[in-house]
């Protein structure tokens, strides 16, 4: 009774964490709580009907929050991105270019998994059809990996068999396997930090001081800070499409020093274009900690212009 009871809640709870944007191994849950059922320690009826109700509550969840936040979610679920604004960007492009029926595998697509129930609120789907579609889709996912669970549960406990007499063992492999990802993380951050070395940095001090003097110019290089309604920026920066920087080469100024600002982590935007033009000879520098350092050093912002704001894509 136990096992039904807390079996069932802790499914529930695994469920709902992932469908919110937390790292969690769903479809292993999923296969173990089948495998359960198949032997007579949980009710089937009771998983599926827990991890359908958590899934769709997490997920309708994030569709509201989508739609009341928009840019800002998205960024947020990106921040684990070296470049999070190209991280929203491309998802945001798949899911508009995808349609509507995205919803219906996403639960398959890492990176769009979670993305796509508040892409769905921020582009203005209307409630119902996103409610059937996601109740679509996460009928498929949990009916897929129930299934797998069920038919083999014989091999599903004979692992937990083996885990149970090898426990050491086993946790030792998986806690080798979490010491070669975090080792990959932090090559990944001492490779990005490298590669940002040879770009010079000024504190947003020197760079007011440059600027209101005619000695420099402030290009912002955001991929989507401008489709936010309440989007700000460095007073007179100029708009540069950081995907786009070839076409617009030509509007930085040669006579003169260009600072760069982002708002992704460690100014990987900034830092990448930064290094295009100190390739070409320009004066080229990222300014320290991007907008937020422009802001905690008391520089005053403006609001974008609405002609530059960039419409979200909205489905009709």
């Amino acid at each position: 009774m136990d096992l039904a009871q807390h079996g069932l809640l802790m499914l529930s709870l695994a469920v709902f964490l992932q469908a919110i944007g937390l790292p969690v191994p769903v479809a292993v849950a999923l296969i173990l709580a089948a495998a359960q059922s198949a032997l007579g320690h949980l009710s089937a009826a009771g998983v599926v009907a827990c991890a359908l109700s958590a899934m769709v509550a997490g997920d309708a969840v994030m569709f509201l929050l989508g739609r009341r936040t928009g840019w800002w979610l998205l960024g947020a679920l990106c921040r684990i991105s070296l470049n999070p604004e190209s991280c929203v960007v491309t998802s945001a492009d798949t899911f508009h270019r995808r349609g509507r029926s995205l919803l219906v595998v996403a639960k398959f697509l890492p990176g769009i998994n979670t993305m796509a129930p508040p892409l769905a609120g921020s582009m203005q789907m209307r409630w119902w059809p996103f409610l059937w579609l996601d109740l679509t889709g996460a009928a498929l996912y949990v009916g897929t990996y129930f299934v797998v669970g069920y038919l083999c549960s014989g091999a599903v406990a004979q692992i937990i068999h083996y885990y149970e007499r090898f426990g050491h063992l086993t946790t030792a492999v998986v806690l080798s396997g979490v010491a070669a990802y975090a080792s990959w993380l932090l090559w990944s951050t001492v490779r990005a930090r490298r590669l940002g070395r040879g770009v010079p940095r000024a504190p947003a001090a020197t760079v007011a001081r440059e600027v209101a003097s005619g000695e420099a110019l402030v290009y912002d290089v955001r991929s989507h800070g401008y489709f936010d309604p309440g989007a700000v920026r460095i007073p007179g920066s100029r708009r540069v499409d950081p995907n786009a920087l070839g076409a617009h080469l030509r509007e930085f100024a040669k006579d003169r020093r260009i600072y760069l600002y982002c708002t992704c982590l460690r100014q990987a935007t900034s830092v990448r274009v930064a290094r295009e033009l100190l390739k070409l000879g320009l004066r080229a520098a990222v300014i320290e900690d991007g907008l937020r350092g422009w802001r905690n050093a008391g520089f005053a912002v403006e609001a974008v212009p609405a002609h530059e704001l960039a419409a979200l894509p909205v489905f009709s």
